[in-house]
Parts: C-alpha cells; structure tokens; sequence
C-alpha cells in the first residue's frame, strides 16, 4: 500500500532463529499469546484521576450512572480499535505516521503538545501513587513522587517490552482482584447495578461528574502507545492473510482489555455507591476515600484500597512514560526504541516533567485538575489527526476508514471535544 515502509522495531519479539521468512502458524490457541497490549492500554483509564472521579459519581448518584463507564468504554473501543489499525497495516504509530504524513513544522507543533500532554498525564499518576504511599506509610506527598519516579525509571529501563507487559498484565490482575475482595465484604444491590449499566439516567446536578468520566477515558498518550506497542505482535506483514488475522486479533485484545477497564471502573462506581451514598457520605477525594472504609470494611479493606492505587499509579506511570518515550521518537519519525536516545528522552521528559510539576504546585488536588484540563485541551488535536490518518488511502491504502466509520469517529470526536470543552469551563469558570 502506498508509502508503506517496514523498518526495525525493538518492539517486535517474534524472531527468526533460523535467518529465514517463516510465518507463524495460527492456530486456536494463539489468540491467547496476543493478548496484552491492550491490557496496557487498559491502565490509561483505570488510572488515579479515573479512580477521584468513580468514587465522586459513585458516592453522590448511588448506581444510576453507571452507564456512563458502558457508553464511555464502547466510544474508546472505536478509537482505540482504529488507531491499533494504523500501527499494524502502516508499520508506523500514530506519531510516526503524523511526522511521514502531514505538514511537519505542523507535525512538530502537534507532537510537542502531545509530549507535553504526556507529562501532565504522568504529573497525575505519579500523584495517585504518592498519594496511595502516604495513605499505607505515612510518606509525605513529594517525597513519594520521588520514590515513584524513580522506581518507574528503572522498571523501564531494565526490562524488554515483553517482561515490561507481563508486569503490566500483573499489576491490573492485583487491582482487579482487589476490587473483587471490597465488592465481597459490601452489601451490593446487583439488580440495580445491571439496570443502571444499560439505562441512560441523568439526574439533576450530575452533568460535571457525567463529562468528567466520560472525558477522562479517551486519553490522547493512550491512542500513541497503542499505535506503537501493537506492533509487538506483528509478524511478515507483507503476507495479506497475516494482515487480516492480526487485525481480527487485535480486535479481540482490545475489547477483552476495554471489558476488564470497564470491569474496574465500575467496581469503583459500585463500591463508593454501596459504602458511601446508602450513608449520606460524599466523596470527592482519595486520601477521604480510604480513611472512611476502615470503620466500613475493616482495616485490611481499607489497605487493599491503597495497596490497588499504587499499583494502579505505578503501572499507568509506566505507560504514560512509554508513550511519551514513543511521541518523541515518533518525532523523529523513528520507532520507539530505549537503545535510542530520542526515546530515552521521551520517557525521561514525561517522568521527570510530571514529578517536578508536582514540586512547583501547592494543592495536589488542584494539580491534578489543571493536569485533566490540559489533557482536555490537547485530546482533540490527538484525535482529529488519528481520524484525518486512518481515513487517508494514501497512508492506509485498502484499509482506510469506510465512509461509516469516518462518519462515526467524526461524530465520536465532536462528542470528545464538547465534553472537553464544558468540563474546562466547568473546571475554570464555576
């Protein structure tokens, strides 16, 4: 297909032990062994900001908007799915392909916005996880974004993308089971939850919380990594019938991952609507969250709170670094790679940049709302040029968007950049 070019991904593991083209063979079970660069995907909107806001919806509206995580995660699918398609047919990830393909004084304007988005995104993980250290060690706030950080880096930078997954993989299984051990020690109304997942309800008042969870699962270093980590499970993609596979698997990876997102985020919602509004008690930060389990649940519900934000700050601080480390390069129009120094810049600029601003920002609270509002700001510009990418035949060939799609991602986007657009008026102006 036109402008198609393959090059060397540090990414891609499969290997050719015996310097020939041999092509994988498919069988039944091999679905399994593409499971996972969704999963890393998953931990972008399961992540500390993701969590204030489940537990604000949760503990004021009770279950009913619970549909919100099914319309959201269904939306995210879309976008999602579409720029996984860009990275397996062209070669390229999103940032790659923004660099090869539009105007590049224009490229270098967006990617540099994006970098920046990267480091606001991982000024908010790196905060839940030091947030969740102050909650299980008494660690001050700052002095934990260090230890984080530091920890990150060198998680990063001492293992391959393979192991790097396989901890991944790990760090969602902890935080779901997690929420498997609160929801059982709590009285649930499971009849209402179901109802409420499919039934679209509005109550007065919730229109913040509404544009908040919608507006926090589509994150524009989301749509990057994805573009760029699916192509560790490509093989020769000069063979169409390999093409075709792997996009079907893909689509299996990414909505099993999108299910198990949705999965956590509406254990949040179902947690603080058992524990919390049944009893009055509003919510509206994490440190509250934690401390007002304890007389609910027992200590030990109160730790295994802590213990999945850390993990949920660790492993999402992971992925924000990774996409930051694949924009630059990208930049560059080179693929992620740590043995290269654009991407050891990427991921440096997107920790060090989130830990610091940290430093320079009194309110943590505060900090992680104008880190969502910049995310809000840059998000459309991130999804206009996906849209604008994956509907070129000249960059997709065959495999560009349908009119249907095109139209639906249009609309998708329009839907993005207003709920955008009201939560930062909400956010600065109210």
């Amino acid at each position: 297909m036109a402008g198609k070019r393959f090059h060397f991904n540090p990414l891609h593991f499969f290997k050719d032990l015996a310097g020939k083209d041999h092509r994988p063979v498919f069988g039944a079970l091999d679905i399994l062994r593409y499971i996972g660069p969704g999963l890393l995907v998953t931990v972008g909107f399961t992540d500390p900001g993701n969590w204030a806001a489940n537990l604000a919806t949760g503990s004021n509206y009770g279950y009913t908007l619970l549909w919100v995580v099914t319309f959201s995660t269904i939306m995210l699918v879309v976008l999602q799915h579409n720029v996984a398609h860009l990275g397996i047919v062209t070669g390229y990830c999103l940032a790659e392909a923004a660099a090869i393909y539009t105007n590049h004084r224009i490229a270098r304007i967006m990617l540099s916005f994006a970098q920046l988005a990267s480091v606001a995104t991982s000024l908010a993980e790196i905060l839940g996880g030091a947030i969740a250290l102050n909650m299980l060690f008494k660690i001050p706030i700052r002095a934990g974004a260090v230890l984080l950080t530091l920890f990150v880096i060198i998680m990063i930078f001492s293992n391959s993308y393979k192991k790097m997954e396989k901890w991944i993989i790990g760090f969602v299984s902890i935080i779901g089971l997690s929420f498997l051990y609160e929801l059982f020690l709590i009285d649930v109304d499971w009849l209402q939850a179901g109802i409420s997942w499919v039934k679209p309800s509005i109550p007065g008042g919730s229109a913040l919380l509404i544009m908040s969870v919608l507006g926090a699962v589509v994150m524009p270093h989301n749509l990057f990594l994805h573009s760029e980590i699916i192509q560790s499970r490509q093989w020769n993609l000069e063979d169409e019938k390999v093409i075709k596979r792997q996009l079907k698997f893909e689509f299996a990876d990414t909505m099993l991952s999108m299910v198990v997102g949705w999965a956590i985020n509406s254990a949040i919602i179902i947690l603080a609507a058992a524990a919390f509004f049944n009893r009055g008690i509003i919510v509206n930060e994490l440190q509250q969250a934690k401390s007002l389990l304890e007389p609910l649940l027992g200590s030990n519900a109160a730790a295994v709170f802590g213990v999945a934000l850390l993990f949920s700050g660790i492993s999402s601080s992971i992925t924000s670094a990774m996409a930051g480390g694949s924009i630059v390069s990208g930049m560059f129009r080179e693929p992620y790679n740590l043995r290269d120094s654009h991407t050891r810049a990427g991921v440096l600029i997107s920790l060090i940049g989130g830990m610091l601003a940290i430093f320079f920002i009194g309110d943590p609270f505060k900090g992680l709302i104008l880190s969502q509002v910049f995310l809000s700001i840059q998000l459309p510009f991130t999804v206009a040029i996906q849209v604008y990418l994956t509907s070129s035949k000249k960059v997709m060939g065959k495999y560009a968007n349908s009119r249907f799609l095109t139209t639906l991602l249009i609309l998708i986007t329009g839907v993005v950049i207003m709920l955008n657009l009201l939560l930062i008026y909400q956010t600065l102006f109210t």
